[in-house]
């Protein structure tokens, strides 16, 4: 396909986009960042220039990130072997401290240097800035992993009403001073319901739901989250794609009007779906 677009193409691109600009208009839209597209530069900046952008036309965008991989590079430097239960890491208080170094500090402030420089305003939160997420320990077996006790969304809200971009490091607080580490789909799934987000758009490293995973073409584009148990049953939605189904599946019950997961290796992934007809991954309703 040929980049070079006309000016006339470049104006009907932009004219198409109009409805649902207006849609979104002063409306909230939660961003899980994570997987491929946290690892690979040039997506990465495709990422944050969607953000940016989406900001600039009056869409209050939160971002919500993980940063898996590079907990466990830094926990390999330290020679500290890393052990997953269910798909969540096992995190012992030292742990939790390279957890909360690692996403509250190096990603995040990378994140929003990034978003500055693209044009952007944001500023990086943790859940333990303003007590802004209280946990508790899910399972004894994992250790300082958080289950979500409560979220104060007035920081967030309060970084909006002044234009910024809020940056969200999911790790959370209780009241004896533990820190601890909670899943980032989990996270932006609660922050987006307590928000009462128009949207939530999940990023991952696959095209979406499909009736075959290894088929791209047998994308399932709508979802109404009352056919999820069936399409558990059929093994269509199965393995790592249980926990972030029932992720969007939760903030659709805590009042998110929309979901989707989408392919966030596509560039411009975030635009495509929120600003085009055809969108580009599952949505749930």
């Amino acid at each position: 396909m040929d980049e070079k677009l006309t000016n006339a193409q470049r104006a009907k691109v932009l004219i198409e986009a109009l409805p649902y600009i207006q849609r979104y208009n002063n409306k909230i839209v939660v961003v899980k960042y994570g997987g491929n597209a946290m690892i690979n530069e040039e997506l990465k900046r495709a990422v944050m220039g969607d953000i940016v952008l989406l900001s600039l036309i009056g869409i209050k965008v939160v971002l919500v990130h993980g940063g898996g991989p590079e907990i466990s590079d830094i926990l390999n430097k330290m020679g500290k072997e890393t052990e997953f239960i269910d798909g969540l890491r096992v995190t012992d208080a030292e742990t939790a401290e390279v957890v909360q170094m690692v996403l509250a500090g190096k990603i995040s402030k990378n994140l929003v240097n990034l978003i500055g420089n693209m044009g952007g305003r944001a500023i990086g939160l943790s859940g333990m800035d303003a007590h802004m997420i209280e946990a508790k320990k899910l399972r004894s077996d994992l250790g300082y992993v958080g289950d979500i006790v409560n979220i104060d969304p007035q920081p967030i809200l309060d970084l909006l009403d002044k234009g910024y971009i809020p940056v969200i490091s999911t790790i959370g607080y209780d009241k004896d001073g533990n820190t601890y580490n909670i899943n980032a789909d989990t996270a932006a799934s609660r922050i987006a319901g307590t928000l009462k987000a128009e949207s939530l758009i999940s990023m991952t490293d696959i095209s979406g739901l499909l009736h075959d995973k290894d088929d791209p073409t047998t994308l399932i584009p709508v979802v109404n989250v009352s056919e999820a148990p069936q399409l558990i049953r059929e093994g269509i939605i199965s393995d790592g794609m249980i926990p972030k189904v029932e992720c969007c599946i939760e903030a659709i019950r805590r009042g998110v009007k929309k979901v989707f997961i989408i392919d966030g290796r596509v560039p411009h992934s975030i635009l495509i779906e929120a600003l085009t007809d055809e969108g580009i991954g599952t949505m749930f309703i």
